[in-house]
């Protein structure tokens, strides 16, 4: 812990205060000229009949945004690690056409990585009637709080197309923040964030892996803070009896992790709107989602689009990261491969 800063003080160890006093800095509306160029890319790349699963920043021209997402690049992985764009208008958009855009500004930005073990590379947020005390399944496919957590990639999207009837707020945190929190209020229990922790996979187990990571909450690496949690996935990988068993002193440490993550002061809420797409850095910020109620009618229930992206340029990440990214290559990481896996784009949910 000794190499570690005393305190994070630079643009991603922010507090709810600092943000919520300037939203401008992280909250921009599209222009209608920057819609037109979006809509131009996109009617551009599907006139070419090809699968949005292959769109690149060649295929897809941002001659004027292009530099757009270049500074946004910058600003998630050495500023406050988040912006989000408004003013898509999804509801006048079939859902290829909104898929395309997403891709295209994804692809811009990095390389599209499998976020499930069939090889969805634009993946479906959207609530099918699970529940989490299902080990097999993911949050994401629930209606239920989802909790403060990371995702298995460099850089998670959200594309909403459609918000819930009621709740559904989206929550991003600051883990240098809540590490410097803990550093100065629980520095006896830090250290135990450091040290591996076992993390369910859920039932996505690439081939000659265990059915969990053991991969710290925190990790200290060539000058980088990151960030790797899923505190309802630690839990449920105490059912293998072959996992590290969490001790009490590692349970108040998460526990104490969880508080500050939940704290209104360091947290920030929005609302995502219809056309809004948020971009949060995933190795430098965690993200939530409040539980909701959705509405009766299948065609009217929230739904949003998800992508991970690997980024060139990124941070280096160390060799346990290996368990969960399969390589840690810069720009070639993340996602997750089983023996099943077959990249492709879902246009409509399965």
């Amino acid at each position: 812990m000794d190499l570690l800063p005393e305190i994070f003080n630079n643009p991603a160890s922010w507090t709810a205060t600092e943000m919520n006093a300037d939203p401008g800095e992280w909250l921009i509306k599209l222009t209608p000229g920057q819609i037109r160029e979006l809509e131009a890319a996109a009617n551009h790349y599907l006139s070419l009949g090809l699968d949005v699963g292959e769109i690149t920043a060649e295929n897809f021209p941002l001659p004027h945004l292009s530099q757009h997402f270049q500074a946004m690049k910058q600003k998630l992985l050495h500023g406050i690690g988040l912006e989000v764009l408004r003013g898509l208008p999804v509801d006048t958009y079939k859902p290829i056409f909104s898929a395309a855009i997403f891709c295209g500004i994804g692809a811009h930005l990095g390389h599209a990585r499998s976020q499930n073990a069939e090889g969805h590379i634009l993946g479906h947020v959207k609530n099918v009637g699970l529940t989490s005390t299902d080990p097999s399944v993911r949050i994401y496919q629930t209606a239920e709080r989802q909790n403060f957590h990371t995702d298995s990639a460099d850089l998670v999207a959200l594309l909403c197309l459609k918000t819930a009837k009621e709740g559904g707020r989206s929550l991003l945190v600051s883990a240098e923040t809540i590490y410097n929190r803990m550093r100065k209020n629980a520095p006896d229990l830090l250290p135990l964030l450091f040290q591996p922790i076992a993390t369910d996979r859920r039932g996505e187990v690439p081939p000659g892996q265990k059915p969990f990571m053991t991969i710290p909450v925190l990790s200290w690496h060539k000058g980088f803070l990151t960030v790797f949690y899923q505190r309802d996935y630690i839990n449920s990988a105490q059912r293998f009896d072959d996992a590290p068993r969490l001790s009490s002193a590692t349970i108040a440490a998460l526990d104490c992790f969880d508080k500050y993550a939940n704290d209104p002061d360091l947290h920030i809420g929005m609302d995502l709107q219809p056309g809004d797409m948020q971009f949060v850095y995933n190795h430098s910020q965690l993200h939530d989602r409040t539980a909701f109620v959705d509405w009766p009618e299948p065609e009217h229930r929230r739904h949003l689009l998800r992508l991970w992206l690997s980024l060139e340029g990124d941070r280096p990440l160390p060799e346990i990261f290996k368990q969960r990214y399969g390589s840690i290559e810069i720009g070639n990481r993340g996602g997750i491969i089983t023996e099943k896996t077959k990249l492709h784009a879902p246009i409509e949910m399965s």
